[in-house]
């Protein structure tokens, strides 16, 4: 045992210091397999230390003292190690929820400008059509009857086309603010099925592009907001017809497995660029040339925002909407919980 403070210190480092890197050898080998063992061996490592640098002082010689500081360093490690691990699991989870929250700024944000981009870009083009237009009437450059009653009707189109996209806008703000609120009640999916196609199918008539329906004998109830659900549906529609060629076919099927409710609506265009896959549902994005929609025979080119209201209208029914290519065209679906009613 030694006698002055120097000795003191050197015995405990001796028998202290071997187990600290022991600790920090396993802590490193562990680091990366389970937060559960990296924070019992983090507690562990100065107690154990403090146990073996009491032996080491004491000169190995096992005393009533020694064996009551061992006890008690031992009813610290059973009370610290678990509270050590709960705490550390807690950080974990916040610094994993807060990257996720900053994760999520961030693409809000640059979903903010993107959308900013585009639909500044969007309003100028009927703005400006308008306005010129309007100009004409006033100035008297058009003043043959016909002419005047067409440049009234083509005021009224891009009037309602701006309609639409400040529609738009307004429902995503209240998908991204969280104040979305559906009254859910059951709907059959066939039922809705046949009154998006009945909407959309003057539409398609203009873009000389066929639309069929595929559905089951039996009902398929859903809960669900009919007017919510038809303007999915109907996005996906307008979305599928904007980017299937003249003589092209959209295909909207439906029907029930595993529990759910699915429709699907399958076009013949070029399919998605599989870089712009992932992002296919955020606000204003339009992916590569080969999916932008052209305006042609009356099809509205939109506001860029049809994917991801759908998106955010099937959450908030609770469901799941994916998109996938095919081997001629691309497919988007939905799934819906199916109703008890």
């Amino acid at each position: 045992m030694p006698d002055d403070t120097i000795q003191l210190i050197g015995y405990t480092l001796a028998c202290s210091v071997p187990v600290v890197l022991i600790g920090a050898f396993i802590l490193r080998a562990t680091s990366n397999r389970s937060l559960t063992t990296s924070m019992a061996v983090l507690v562990l490592i100065p107690t154990l230390s403090t146990l073996a640098g009491i032996i080491g002082v004491s000169g190995l010689m096992f005393t009533h003292e020694l064996q009551r500081t061992a006890i008690v360093l031992a009813v610290v490690a059973a009370v610290t190690v678990p509270a050590a691990i709960l705490l550390g699991r807690e950080q974990a989870r916040k610094t994993v929820w807060e990257k996720q929250i900053r994760e999520q700024e961030r693409a809000a944000e640059r979903s903010r400008r993107e959308l900013v981009a585009w639909i500044s870009h969007d309003l100028r083009t009927p703005l400006a059509g308008i306005r010129a237009m309007a100009e004409a009437l006033s100035d008297g450059v058009v003043s043959e009857p016909d002419d005047v009653a067409r440049y009234a009707g083509q005021i009224g189109c891009e009037t309602d086309r701006l309609a639409r996209m400040v529609d738009d806008l307004f429902e995503m703000s209240k998908i991204n603010a969280g104040t979305l609120r559906l009254d859910l009640e059951p709907v059959d999916l066939r039922e809705l099925i046949d009154e998006v196609l009945a909407a959309n199918r003057p539409t398609a008539d203009r873009a000389q592009v066929a639309l069929r329906a595929e559905q089951p004998d039996r009902r398929i109830v859903v809960a669900a907001s009919d007017q919510a659900l038809g303007r999915v549906l109907t996005n996906l529609i307008s979305n599928a017809i904007a980017h299937t060629p003249p003589g092209g076919e959209v295909a909207l099927s439906a029907g029930a497995s595993d529990g759910q409710a699915w429709a699907r609506v399958d076009d013949t265009g070029p399919g998605i660029d599989e870089a712009d896959l992932p992002r296919i549902f955020e606000v204003a994005y339009r992916g590569t040339a080969a999916r932008s929609p052209v305006a042609a025979d009356g099809v509205p080119t939109g506001s860029g925002m049809g994917l991801a209201i759908a998106a955010g209208l099937v959450e908030a029914h609770h469901g799941e909407i994916t998109v996938q290519n095919r081997d001629r065209g691309c497919r988007f679906e939905v799934r819906l919980p199916l109703s008890d009613n």
